[in-house]
């Protein structure tokens, strides 16, 4: 197995874990509770080490518990069997579009979010829900693809799927919202119809 295999089998594994606490602290949260690390570790029968790798402070976790629970509107719509990738492309747009507008109505949150992981005030760690999502969507592609090639374009695609997009897009480029979604569904299928294209499969449209 490839160390870069290894290294995403590695993320997906962080990645239900920290699920699992944020599931546990919104249980808990909905039953009026305000609850410590420690009692989140404990609801989720996960040692109280392992949380505190990724949330040094309650109110870090509760605030991720929340933007966690915006995220379930998130759907990702099954491809018929027998599609290509133009299916695929196609869904891919769909939830790059998703993502995009969950995070613009919620940009405030998310931008609390991200400037507590940057400042390096905070342990917090960043959840990976969208390796999940992109994961998911682009999973039809996989035995077109090389293992390596397939996880690249997943991380590439990470890029235009958050907050940084929008910082980038809005802050650094001067888009406005309308443009800003525009540029990231155009990169989004302008990387997985290059990306085909190399492969030599049909580009998705």
């Amino acid at each position: 197995m490839s160390s870069q295999v290894k290294s995403f089998e590695r993320i997906n594994q962080k990645r239900r874990t920290r699920a699992e606490l944020l599931r546990a602290a919104r249980e808990l949260t909905e039953r009026g509770a305000q609850p410590s690390v420690a009692e989140v570790a404990d609801h989720a029968g996960i040692s109280r080490a392992t949380a505190y790798r990724y949330f040094s402070k309650p109110e870090e976790m509760i605030r991720e518990a929340v933007l966690d629970a915006v995220a379930t509107s998130i759907r990702i719509e099954p491809v018929a069997s027998g599609e290509g990738p133009e299916a695929v492309g196609r869904q891919l747009q769909i939830l790059v579009g998703r993502i995009f507008d969950m995070v613009h109505e919620n940009e405030p949150m998310f931008r609390a979010l991200l400037a507590s992981t940057v400042t390096g005030d905070s342990n917090v760690k960043r959840g990976a829900r969208r390796i999940g999502w992109l994961t998911e969507a682009l999973e039809p592609l996989r035995a077109q693809l090389a293992p390596a090639d397939f996880q690249r374009l997943i991380y590439a695609l990470s890029l235009l799927t958050g907050i940084e997009t929008l910082v980038v897009l809005e802050d650094v480029c001067g888009l406005d919202a309308q443009e800003a979604r525009e540029t990231a569904l155009w990169a989004s299928k302008t990387m997985l119809a290059g990306l085909m294209g190399d492969a030599g499969g049909p580009a998705a449209k």
